[in-house]
Parts: C-alpha cells; sequence; structure tokens
C-alpha cells in the first residue's frame, strides 16, 4: 500500500511562491520548504530530483493559473475597454512578473523533466503574447494605436508598469490611473 503524501500540490506551490518572493532563487532550498510544509525534506525529494524540477513546474503551475484568469476576461468591447481590463488585471496579476522571472536563473543543462518545463513554458510565453498582439491589432484596426510603433515596444512597456516602483506610496486606484493615462495619452501637454 503506497503511503498518502503529506502536501497537496497546491499546498507546495504555495509555499514555493512564498519563498521565492522572500528569498529569492538562489537561497531557495529543500529544507527551508519542508519547514513551511511541516514535512521531512525526504518527502519533497521523493517526487522531485533537485529544486529546479520542483520550481520550473511551480511557475507552470501560475502560469496556467495566469492564462485561466486572463482568459476569462471579457474581450468583446472595444480596444480602451480591454486596455483597461488588461492594466487592471495586470496589477491584480503583478506577482506573475516577479516569480516568472526566475525561469531564466534555471540552468539550462539540468534534467529532462526540466528542460521539458522551459520548453512548456516557453510555448505560454508565446501563447500569451500572441493573444496580446491581438489587443495591440484591434487598437491599431480601431486606428487608436500608432501603426508605426512595434507591437514589442508597446507589449514591453504595458508589462513593465508593474515593475514602476512606487517609492511615494501613491495610492494604488490613481497610480493605475495615472500609468493607464500615461500608456494611453503620453506625457506631453498637447496645444
Amino acid at each position: 500500500m503506497a503511503r498518502e503524501r503529506k502536501f497537496t500540490d497546491e499546498q507546495l506551490f504555495k509555499a514555493t511562491k512564498q519563498l521565492i518572493i522572500e528569498d529569492g532563487y538562489e537561497a531557495f532550498t529543500f529544507s527551508k520548504l519542508a519547514s513551511i510544509l511541516h514535512v521531512s525534506r525526504g518527502s519533497i525529494y521523493k517526487y522531485y530530483e533537485n529544486k529546479d524540477e520542483l520550481i520550473s513546474e511551480f511557475l507552470i503551475y501560475e502560469m496556467n493559473r495566469f492564462l485561466n484568469d486572463f482568459n476569462s476576461l471579457d474581450k468583446s468591447g472595444d480596444f480602451q475597454t480591454q486596455f483597461n481590463s488588461l492594466i487592471d488585471f495586470i496589477f491584480e496579476q503583478s506577482i506573475i512578473h516577479q516569480v516568472l522571472e526566475i525561469i531564466h536563473q534555471i540552468p539550462g543543462n539540468t534534467t529532462k523533466r526540466v528542460r521539458d518545463n522551459k520548453s512548456q513554458l516557453n510555448e505560454y510565453h508565446i501563447d500569451m503574447y500572441q493573444q496580446f498582439q491581438g489587443l495591440i491589432d484591434l487598437g491599431r484596426k480601431e486606428n487608436v494605436i500608432k501603426s508605426h510603433l512595434p507591437a514589442a515596444v508597446l507589449l514591453g512597456m504595458i508589462f513593465q508598469t508593474i515593475a514602476i516602483p512606487n517609492h511615494f506610496d501613491i495610492p494604488q486606484k490613481e497610480w493605475i490611473a495615472s500609468i493607464k493615462e500615461v500608456l494611453s495619452h503620453g506625457m506631453f501637454q498637447k496645444d
């Protein structure tokens, strides 16, 4: 009779996320994770050969959650409506940006499981950017977005807004509204 697993995937990934956010990739260890889960390190090693396998699977879990939530957004409105929803969504999911940056820290010369997971994550990124490209295309079709601006620049600016530090503690609602305004209308006064 097989022994019952002492933690669920959800518990494991929640603890993994906590450690990654608090300590970062380099300081992440199975010892710290086991302590949070109140299990032995060996119980984690039964399922994952090393931290890269676990972290890459965690990233797949997070990306799936992010894409499912994104796919549930209403995409029936005009560009401005969808753009506003996208910015709100990005700020609601702001931790995903920090978490997904970790994929670049995982070595490429590791186990087959990690290589497969990294490949899957790359496919998710391509899928995500294709969907966001659709929004840019809609903006161009509606003549809201300048046609000469590369989509990569626009998408980069949209996604990097969550990385802008709010050093002056501007209230979140005002902060997001200001970012939307700058992205939509620029920062220069019109004559």
